[in-house]
């Protein structure tokens, strides 16, 4: 499992042109799926979501994560294209993607674990929709997690 995790002022995503789901201040996430992430991926992924300490204490230091001080929210957004591979040529390859019916069933389980970690419920895309994904990147702060290397 791949995410690319942004901190944001505010964020949003659209369809066909009708609002989806918005947040303000929190994380907006993008997060790929392969073929062979398991339960496992998906527990250190929601675990490291939760618990990363991005976000500024009362000194300006990132210190707090997405549970602690003020009220944040979280915006899932699932993108196959994270797990492109550019190894040869200039195509991107998307075989290690998983396939839909493998995906969205991780993907769903990723949403609910979040929630419950959280306390409240993620704002998300839909899945396998072609979706318009607006952002205020706050800082920028842009982290990767992969829960295959989890650097």
């Amino acid at each position: 499992m791949r995410a690319v995790v942004q901190r944001v002022s505010q964020a949003s995503v659209s369809i066909d042109g009708q609002l989806q789901a918005a947040i303000g201040s929190g994380l907006l996430v993008l997060l790929g799926i392969a073929e062979e992430d398991s339960a496992e991926d998906i527990e250190w992924i929601c675990g490291k979501l939760v618990r990363l300490r991005i976000f500024d204490d009362a000194h300006g230091v990132m210190n707090l994560s997405l549970c602690e001080g003020a009220k944040r929210d979280l915006l899932l957004v699932s993108q196959f294209t994270l797990m492109a591979s550019t190894r040869r040529g200039n195509r991107p390859s998307y075989i290690r993607a998983a396939r839909p019916d493998v995906a969205r069933p991780l993907y769903e389980r990723v949403v609910d674990t979040l929630s419950r970690e959280l306390n409240h419920p993620v704002a998300t895309g839909v899945f396998g929709a072609d979706m318009q994904v607006a952002l205020v990147n706050d800082g920028p702060v842009t982290i990767l997690l992969d829960s295959k290397q989890r650097e």
